[in-house]
């Protein structure tokens, strides 16, 4: 996962903890998997509305030929 083991991703985690304490952890973790969440919907939304154009310009040009 990114290049990271197990002993950085503890030194992370425990960096978190001091910082945030315990109870801001999860609500911070609950966002994250929301924007997350949002950044996938949107990049799938793009994706889908570039294929019909993609594919009209394939037409096209199987049609010049």
């Amino acid at each position: 996962m990114f290049g990271m083991g197990m002993p950085e991703l503890i030194i992370v985690l425990v960096i978190a903890f001091l910082l945030f304490g315990a109870k801001r952890l999860p609500e911070i973790g609950k966002s994250v998997g929301k924007t997350i969440l949002e950044f996938k919907k949107a990049m799938k939304e793009i994706s889908s509305d570039e294929a019909p154009k993609t594919e009209a310009k394939q037409k096209k040009n199987k049609n010049k030929k």
